[in-house]
């Protein structure tokens, strides 16, 4: 189990791919007014969930 405020990039990965439009992933991340400009824009008019997917699988394993 991740320490508090360590997040698993699978799951992260797995939110922005299936519904990045609603910013659910920013959600989980903790970065809410980002979580909320994608929930609004349908996550920056999809290009913003191809980067966020992108940067992800960058990301260590926990972070």
């Amino acid at each position: 189990m991740p320490a508090t405020g360590e997040h698993n990039k699978w799951i992260a990965l797995a939110l922005c791919i299936l519904l990045g439009y609603l910013g659910l992933h920013r959600f989980y991340e903790g970065k809410i007014w980002t979580g909320i400009l994608w929930l609004c824009t349908a996550g920056l008019f999809g290009v913003g969930v191809v980067v966020d997917a992108i940067l992800i699988v960058m990301k260590p394993e926990h972070y």
